[in-house]
């Protein structure tokens, strides 16, 4: 009896082992099995951070290829496709390639993307890059001038604003205002002020006193000095422009009158019609500022002007104009710039563009884009509409973006409610919608168009040389 309980226990033990060696035979396998994932696991993250890095190279590649050949859109190919390279450690060995495809810009900006898959030596494992770079143009300001500016009670500004010379400002700012000059002597007064300064109140300190924040007025703040605007460096070439137009776009010669009439319409033409008079100047309304180029600047209402035809936007956008110029009307997905200039340039003789009646987009994503670039002045004119819209980016290269002084005796149309621009300014001269006598456009909102910034107007002028990355994100392949 005692034998065989003793015999019975070696089993239960023997019984015991077995369970308990399995269960770490299956335990150990596990480990195994996720120690071996692990490793697995890791080495894929390892090539898939390979990976990213390889396409990131292929990006930064790009930007230098830009940097040395600007427009070369085909990474020195004569044709479009994909563009493989291959990468190489310091030993010469392979590590992967990165494939491009570059979207060249659409007609009259400067947005390249480029999208760069890098792919391990050996591999499959790929992951992708989608870079964009452009070339700031001169609309990164709301307004951009080279003179002393004053901004009155009731102009609203939604964007930067930056100029060569001092800045009066009574309005209201939502972005940043800047000046090159620490302080002025401000032509109104006759006082030296801040580089960027208000009177709305409690009017700012004179220097050198404290300067106070004024947070209800430059809700973004204001800065200065800065660094001067090459203002004369970034308008545009208007000789260029006319070749631009002569070689596929719009080329108008000289009127032997007042000038044209432009007026663009939604199905990607425009109506043009030759000014053959101006609305006179009423009685007792005189040039009491005594402005360079003063007038009505207004088509006289009836039979002031004979259509010439109508025409479609050109391919590249530019419309060369060698008169002066009366712009109006709308358009639907359509680029284009609009330029007045005269040859060989005279100060004397510089033509102007004037807007008396509504310029619209259809579209406000980018899609539509207006330029107008005049050698002299961007007017509205006696007879403009009492509230008017102006889409556009406006650059007037020597003269001026605004309005000529007129008062009560030049009629009804001397005071007139709001003036709404949804675009840019840069004004060589002063600028101006308004006088401090309440007279011009008693509302001014100014609203920046940061579509202009990477997707200017076919040739409008840029800021740089250099193509700046817009974007950068990891996209599927």
């Amino acid at each position: 009896m005692v034998k065989c309980k003793l015999h019975m226990n070696r089993g239960q033990m023997l019984i015991q082992v077995v369970v308990f060696t399995t269960i770490a035979t299956v335990l150990l396998a596990g480990l195994l099995q996720w120690a071996a994932g692990n490793i697995i696991a890791t080495r894929e993250a390892v090539k898939r951070e390979e990976a990213i890095q390889i396409a990131e190279g292929g990006v930064d590649y790009y930007r230098w290829h830009l940097a040395h050949a600007p427009n070369d859109f085909k990474d020195g190919s004569t044709t479009q496709g994909t563009y493989v390279h291959y990468v190489y450690d310091t030993n010469g060995n392979i590590l992967g390639t990165f494939a491009l495809n570059i979207t060249q810009p659409a007609t009259g900006t400067t947005l390249v993307l480029v999208k760069s898959t890098g792919t391990v030596a050996s591999t499959t494992i790929a992951r992708s890059i989608a870079a964009k770079y452009a070339i700031p143009s001169l609309a990164k300001y709301a307004v951009a001038s080279n003179d002393n500016l004053r901004f009155g009670a009731g102009t609203v500004v939604y964007g930067p604003i930056q100029s060569n010379g001092g800045i009066h400002f009574d309005g209201i700012a939502h972005n940043l205002i800047s000046s090159a000059l620490s302080t002025y002597v401000d032509p109104d007064f006759g006082t030296t002020q801040f580089g960027v300064y208000t009177q709305s109140s409690p009017a700012d300190p004179q220097p050198p006193a404290a300067l106070p924040t004024r947070n209800d007025v430059f809700q973004a703040g204001r800065l200065f000095p800065v660094p001067t605007i090459d203002f004369t460096g970034m308008t545009a070439n208007l000789s260029q422009l006319k070749t631009l137009a002569q070689g596929g776009g719009k080329y108008i010669a000289t009127s032997g009158a007042q000038g044209y009439h432009i007026v663009f319409k939604t199905d990607d033409t425009f109506d043009l019609y030759k000014v053959t008079a101006l609305q006179a100047i009423p009685n007792g309304c005189i040039n009491d500022l005594s402005q360079t180029g003063w007038g009505t600047w207004s088509i006289k209402s009836s039979g002031g002007q004979t259509l010439v035809g109508n025409y479609p936007i050109p391919a590249n956008g530019i419309v060369f104009v060698e008169d002066n110029v009366w712009v109006d009307g709308q358009i639907n997905t359509a680029r284009v710039t609009v330029a007045a200039g005269r040859f060989p340039d005279n100060p004397a003789t510089r033509p102007a563009i004037t807007v008396n009646t509504n310029l619209l987009y259809t579209s406000y994503t980018g899609s539509d884009v207006i330029a107008l670039i005049s050698q002299g002045d961007v007017n509205t004119g006696l007879i403009s509409d009492d509230n008017l819209e102006i889409d556009a980016a406006l650059v007037a290269q020597n003269g001026r973006v605004g309005r000529d002084y007129y008062d009560s005796s030049c009629g009804a149309n001397y005071i007139r409610t709001t003036l709404t621009l949804y675009g840019m300014i840069a004004t060589y001269t002063r600028y101006g919608f308004a006088y401090t006598d309440g007279t011009g456009y008693g509302t001014r909102n100014i609203t920046y168009d940061a579509n202009l910034l990477y997707g200017p107007p076919p040739s409008f002028p840029l800021t740089s040389n250099q193509y700046s990355m817009v974007s950068w994100q990891e996209v599927s392949n």
